[in-house]
């Protein structure tokens, strides 16, 4: 499988994700708005930007750069990651992590 077709099969499974859990207007972006900046999944969380990996290996930190160079300080970046057989992994920057959680 070529990595696009492998980066299509990763969207299309993050989208699914995000459809089960209750974001039923998730879909793959870059078809549609057709830039190098844009999310690889819309409709999820407002306010955070999606860059999808689906790979046995890969550098998180070159993807995390990747998401924040096309989240363009307008929204949180964060990677969606998944390997073969193992569940959805989320990346995303310690100070927005504590952001989220801190009371």
């Amino acid at each position: 499988m070529n990595s696009r077709a492998k980066g299509k099969r990763g969207e299309l499974l993050w989208r699914d994700f995000l459809r089960e859990h209750g974001y039923r207007d998730a879909r793959r972006g870059q078809q549609y708005s057709g830039t190098e900046t844009s999310e690889d999944v819309v409709g999820g969380p407002r306010g955070f930007h999606c860059e999808v990996k689906h790979r046995e290996r890969h550098d998180i930190w070159a993807s995390i750069e990747q998401a924040e160079h096309d989240a363009g300080g307008r929204a949180v970046p964060y990677v969606a990651a998944k390997r073969n057989n193992k569940p959805w992994l989320v990346v995303l920057r310690a100070e927005d992590f504590l952001r989220l959680v801190t009371p």
